[in-house]
């Protein structure tokens, strides 16, 4: 498969969220596309992103998230100057995407980082620091720091033909850590850690951010995102679909096709269930005080009865879009005399609506669903070859 390099007229994207901060953003991506062409003729064509714009600022831990396919780590490997974009603009800490002035200022973790067996975690350490010309004293101090920071001492002088996946992760984040980057670039940076190893990257995250670095990471743990991320971009078919904090994702709506609601869970006496389906089926149940211009506005409720408890009670949950409309339900049972004896509001989380934007996601091209099926890895990238990411 071949790159191909246009000037195109891009689609329309998403523009970047705005985070109320005036800094100035290490990462600037505009309208950021890249085309692959594959086949003996290189006729078909795979847009692997298209016309992509986001920011990452200074201290931010930013998450990237999409199903197979996305882009993903096309983005990365074109912010890296690993592969090159077929239009828009890109640029990292100030300058051109992949230049050398911004790599060395960056620390990368790729997704399966591949170690010589034959190396022990403080001669691998060792070797990646000469290459980021550090040495001496200097750098054997600062391979102490990272294997104490990553949880490898005492074990570093095992070979790493030893080593289990968790721990060549961890061996993989204090590789990217080395030259004291600006700006870390992870690829599933917990993939293969146990709870507590997550636990510890998270940690580790947090408090990069907080001496001022910033961290784009992509991963499948939305859990761990949602946990640990300051903003999260969800793409799909190399298309930017949503973009912002995780509390302005989860009440999101991609295109406004859909509402990732939160529930409202309502327990009643038994005695009292058909009043409460009454009062919140109906705004007209309202007191005769309530003005007709306010019952006018009331949202229609639809509540769902569940199955009577073993304690007398009966479960009702229906859908409410904000506080608002939560206080409308609990006024409706109040006017109608209904005694509350459980009110609960559940969001939907990260996963929720991740699941939601990309179900709702508009047909996909025939060439990125054939990419995606085929597993192509010639030239084309693996991420958007459904290898995982």
């Amino acid at each position: 498969m071949t790159e191909e390099t246009t000037l195109a007229a891009p689609a329309p994207a998403l523009a970047p969220a705005e985070v109320g901060s005036s800094a100035e953003p290490l990462i600037k991506v505009h309208e950021l596309r890249k085309t692959y062409r594959s086949g003996w003729t290189s006729r078909r064509r795979v847009e692997a992103l298209r016309g992509v714009s986001l920011e990452v600022l200074p201290g931010e831990v930013f998450g990237l998230l999409g199903p197979n396919g996305a882009g993903k780590t096309t983005l990365i490997k074109v912010l890296l100057g690993i592969v090159r974009s077929s239009g828009g603009r890109a640029s990292v800490l100030g300058q051109p995407a992949g230049s050398v002035a911004s790599r060395r200022r960056i620390g990368y973790l790729p997704e399966n980082l591949r170690i010589e067996r034959h190396h022990t975690a403080r001669s691998a350490l060792a070797f990646y620091g000469r290459l980021s010309d550090l040495s001496g004293a200097a750098l054997q101090r600062r391979i102490d720091s990272l294997l104490e920071l990553v949880g490898l001492e005492g074990r570093d002088r095992e070979p790493v033909s030893r080593f289990s996946k968790g721990m060549g992760q961890r061996l993989g984040l204090a590789q990217a850590l080395l030259n004291d980057p600006e700006l870390l670039i992870l690829d599933e940076p917990t993939d293969g850690l146990d709870p507590v190893g997550r636990a510890d990257v998270r940690k580790l995250l947090r408090r990069l951010g907080d001496e001022g670095k910033s961290v784009l990471m992509n991963s499948h743990i939305l859990q761990e995102v949602e946990l640990v991320c300051d903003r999260v971009a969800i793409m799909t078919h190399g298309t930017l679909r949503s973009l912002g904090r995780i509390d302005e994702l989860t009440p999101a709506t991609p295109r406004g096709t859909a509402t990732a609601r939160s529930s409202l869970h309502i327990q009643v006496a038994s005695e009292q269930t058909r009043l409460a389906l009454d009062a919140l089926s109906s705004p007209n149940s309202l007191s005769s005080q309530t003005p007709a211009t306010a019952l006018q506005s009331l949202p229609a409720f639809r509540p769902v009865l569940g199955q009577p408890t073993r304690h007398g009670t009966v479960p009702i949950t229906l859908e409410v879009e904000d506080q608002a409309a939560t206080d409308h339900c609990v006024d409706r049972l109040r006017d109608a005399d209904v005694s509350i004896l459980r009110l609960e509001v559940r969001r939907p989380s990260l996963e929720d609506v991740f699941l939601e934007i990309v179900r709702s996601d508009p047909e996909a091209p025939p060439e990125a669903e054939i990419a995606a099926e085929a597993g192509l890895t010639a030239e084309f990238d693996p991420a958007d070859a459904g290898n995982g990411n």
